[in-house]
């Protein structure tokens, strides 16, 4: 990041100021939520993690409810963890000596972990993070099996048995199954509590700065990503989504879903199912901008999701292994000559700043009851990614997707495109 574009000391005065008399500064740091003390109740939260070790979700997140946005023992989110559940114990667990240190409750079961073994709800928000850990697959196409439904039902079941729910979050996809996934998003409607889910990556630094105005006219869209066709390919495709969803009439769901891998991925360009343009215009936003070789399309770990949505728009993930392990958008808009473009740039190394927004919209969930972005988006994406694997697991096979009608409109939630925060700022 340009020295010119962080923060001035002068900057974090004025915002200070403004924090205590209740009003923001545009592209200042936003001393409500970043450290400025605001007098605000730290609220009570719950976590329900696979598992709790060094850099898994469970430390990135919850740790900084722990120890701060830095991981420091600095300023950190207005929540406290009041308890933690954790599914498998094993090497390199930080949980109980966190436990230790902290004083919050270990629990030895879901319902414990939000009850803290009374008959009431005891906490003002849950966190699930069903990441990481030795979980099963599904045979047939590979997909990791991580308990996110049993954790949710578990969840969901101590605010029945309790009469009161309160805002949750899902980590990631909400599940690898899709009946599972719109059986959460459902429970969560007919429940009436707020659901917050899904990836880091739409909450992490955009170069350059880009939000598509909403109701924009999208005439193709292609998003780049790379690493595990389901692991990142989620983020991928969560990424996209939250690109996509701003266009004029909003998003109304997927018609259908084909990923394909190796000569396929290029006959799929020469038919005009993804936009060579648009890949250029993605990877030159890319750090050192990689040459827009092929090479990647022969390697066996890439693939192009090809995804045809209800209103017509034809967009693309590209999954290209081999060319640069970054996340980068661009599409096409009516009326515009060139392609608009950004690179997701996340933060590498400890403390994985770009987790610091996404607590941060899991911190006003909480506080205001209201999600701070729909879960319709990682609804869809949950459903697309199965389309994608079991698409892929039949060699490529077009599949027509009539149950992931979701139609949402976008929210105003501001991703972290800008510096407001001298505490999270990406390395250079």
């Amino acid at each position: 990041m340009p020295p010119s574009a962080r923060p001035t000391r002068r900057d974090l005065l004025k915002a200070g100021a403004a924090a205590a008399a209740g009003v923001i500064l545009p592209g200042a740091f936003d001393g409500r939520s970043w450290g400025v003390d605001t007098g605000r109740e730290k609220l009570p939260v719950a976590a329900v993690v696979t598992v709790y070790r060094q850099m898994s979700h469970a430390d990135v997140l919850v740790g900084k409810i722990l120890e701060g946005w830095q991981q420091d023992g600095g300023p950190g989110p207005d929540l406290q963890l009041a308890s933690l559940y954790v599914d498998q114990v094993g090497d390199g667990d930080l949980s109980r000596g966190l436990a230790e240190k902290h004083g919050f409750r270990l629990a030895r079961t879901i319902d414990e972990a939000v009850t803290l073994g009374t008959d009431q709800v005891q906490v003002a928000g849950v966190l699930s993070i069903g990441e990481h850990g030795n979980y099963p697959t599904v045979p047939e196409t590979g997909q990791v099996m991580y308990p996110r439904r049993r954790f949710f039902d578990e969840i969901a079941a101590a605010f029945r048995r309790c009469g009161r729910a309160v805002p949750t979050f899902n980590d990631k996809h909400l599940s690898f199954r899709w009946e599972d996934a719109k059986h959460m998003f459902d429970t969560a409607r007919a429940m009436d509590f707020p659901l917050i889910a899904g990836s880091s990556v739409p909450v992490a630094w955009r170069y350059p700065q880009l939000e598509l105005p909403r109701d924009s006219e999208i005439e193709a869209a292609l998003t780049i990503g790379y690493g595990g066709l389901e692991s990142y390919g989620f983020h991928t495709l969560e990424a996209h989504q939250a690109m996509i969803e701003r266009r004029l009439g909003g998003e109304t769901g997927l018609a259908s879903v084909q990923a394909v891998t190796g000569e396929n991925v290029a006959q799929a360009e020469a038919a005009g199912d993804w936009s060579g343009a648009l890949f250029a215009a993605a990877l030159r936003q890319m750090p050192g901008s990689p040459s827009d070789s092929r090479d990647w399309i022969s390697n066996p770990a890439s693939a192009a999701f090809l995804l045809r949505h209800r209103d017509g728009l034809k967009s693309a993930c590209i999954m290209a292994n081999g060319l640069a392990a970054e996340f980068a958008f661009a599409a096409k808009l009516v009326g515009r000559e060139e392609p608009v473009a950004t690179w997701f740039k996340l933060q590498p190394g400890a403390p994985f700043g770009h987790f610091a927004y996404l607590l941060r919209a899991i911190e006003h969930t909480i506080h205001t009851g209201q999600a701070a972005y729909p879960a319709e988006r990682t609804l869809l994406a949950s459903g697309a990614l199965d389309r994608v694997m079991q698409s892929l697991a039949q060699g490529g096979k077009l599949l027509e997707t009539p149950e992931l009608e979701v139609a949402y409109e976008a929210a105003e939630w501001p991703y972290a495109n800008h510096p407001d925060s001298p505490l999270m700022l990406p390395s250079d």
